[in-house]
């Protein structure tokens, strides 16, 4: 018997263990959403949006794991005192790590043509942050096609490229980024602003590579209410033309509403997905209640994404083992 127990939880460690509790749904305390969730190292991390009243959504809190299960919260990690042009809504962080700095995009000031505000870039020499802004202004302020320059999602390719993918009020933009994030460049057509926009698009694009494949993500329906939902297209290269596949997520009367704003963790050389996403608990319909959950990805044979089991219990520990 000493030596079972010793075994069950040397697997535990690893991940691979079924005596540890899961994480249970939201895996966070509190009003969070717009989840990005990336793995740096050995450790998970979860950039949400505050989500809360517009004048107060003034900071970035993240939150750090080794398991998937135990979280720690970072308070503050960039706020609208470090952000001069920004007063209001910051939201919808996206992270990446680029020659050894940690760069957080955000959106904030739900800006308007006219209007100073847009997508912002900052820096940190740590994931926690501090983040400082690293232009000093917006990175795009312009309304483009259409598009609302919020939620925006960074791509990098295999080849280095990196590409921003961004837009709401139901269009969406692809820019392409400089090596240090400080500006766009060009398109070989000299195009800077390619409109992407897929059927029944709203807000929330992410993209994921997978087996050659680009797996482009966005969400649909109305963001405060119970009809919030995630759909997706598979192209042969990332500025498309994505068509609509269908949805993977959406609301379950049994488990909560407003399912959607999602992003993908994928566990290095592995076939193991999780998707952090936002959803509404059961009969609430407050508009900023909103809480971060993690839930299992999972592809069939043929590559299609399977639909989303929303979940209370959440996901098993899961412990990324260090390379050396």
């Amino acid at each position: 018997m000493k030596w079972r127990s010793i075994i069950c939880l040397f697997m535990a460690a690893l991940g691979a263990g079924s005596s540890v509790s899961k994480a249970a749904n939201p895996v966070i305390e509190g009003w969070y959403a717009d989840p990005e969730g990336i793995i740096y190292d050995d450790t998970y991390w979860i950039y949400p949006t505050w989500s809360d009243v517009y004048e107060k959504q003034t900071f970035i809190d993240c939150f750090s794991s080794k398991d998937l299960v135990n979280w720690t919260r970072h308070h503050a990690v960039i706020d609208t005192a470090e952000v001069k042009w920004a007063n209001k809504c910051m939201w919808a962080p996206s992270v990446i790590r680029n020659n050894g700095l940690y760069y957080l995009f955000f959106g904030a000031n739900d800006v308007h043509e006219g209007e100073i505000g847009g997508i912002g870039v900052s820096v940190s020499t740590r994931p926690e942050g501090p983040y400082r802004d690293l232009i000093g202004k917006p990175l795009i302020n312009a309304i483009v096609n259409g598009a609302q320059p919020i939620d925006q999602f960074v791509f990098r390719d295999d080849d280095g490229a990196h590409y921003m993918f961004y837009g709401g009020w139901g269009h969406c933009n692809v820019v392409r980024l400089n090596d240090d994030f400080t500006g766009l460049v060009p398109f070989d057509n000299g195009e800077i602003y390619k409109e992407i926009t897929p059927e029944n698009y709203v807000e929330g694009p992410f993209m994921l590579k997978r087996d050659g494949k680009y797996y482009f993500m966005w969400s649909e329906g109305g963001w405060g209410g119970p009809d919030y939902s995630v759909a997706y297209a598979i192209a042969d290269n990332p500025l498309g033309p994505f068509v609509r596949i269908g949805k993977i997520l959406w609301q379950d009367e049994k488990v909560a509403t407003g399912a959607g704003h999602h992003s993908v963790l994928h566990i290095p050389d592995t076939e193991e997905y999780y998707i952090v996403y936002h959803r509404r608990p059961l009969g609430d319909d407050g508009r900023d209640h909103r809480v971060t959950c993690i839930d299992r990805l999972e592809f069939d044979a043929d590559g299609f994404i399977k639909p989303v089991k929303m979940t209370f219990e959440g996901v098993a520990p899961r412990r990324i083992m260090k390379k050396h």
